[in-house]
């Protein structure tokens, strides 16, 4: 069993309250989910209105589909122009690994 993460950092734009962030970063989330069947949320800078990190995961059976998957959610990822996508950090690991 392979399974793999990634998180990815934004700096979102004019967003000056928590309600905002969250209508910019839950349809991000909910994309993700539809799109790629992975699990997703907001895992970072959950009390900052200007920042958010989003955590994505998948588990599958070889370590090639884990890799397309997480480049194709990589992708989309930064294909949001409401926000500026900071860092990506990625890793996958073999259950044998844990």
């Amino acid at each position: 069993m392979w399974i793999g993460f990634a998180e990815f950092d934004y700096r979102l734009g004019d967003v000056h309250s928590l309600k905002q962030k969250r209508s910019i970063v839950r349809p991000i989330v909910a994309e993700l989910r539809r799109r790629f069947s992975v699990s997703a949320a907001e895992v970072g800078h959950l009390d900052m209105h200007r920042r958010a990190v989003i955590g994505t995961s998948v588990v599958a059976a070889d370590r090639t589909h884990v890799v397309d998957v997480l480049d194709a959610v990589e992708r989309s990822a930064a294909n949001h122009p409401e926000v500026e996508l900071l860092s990506v950090r990625r890793r996958i690991l073999n259950s044998e690994d844990l």
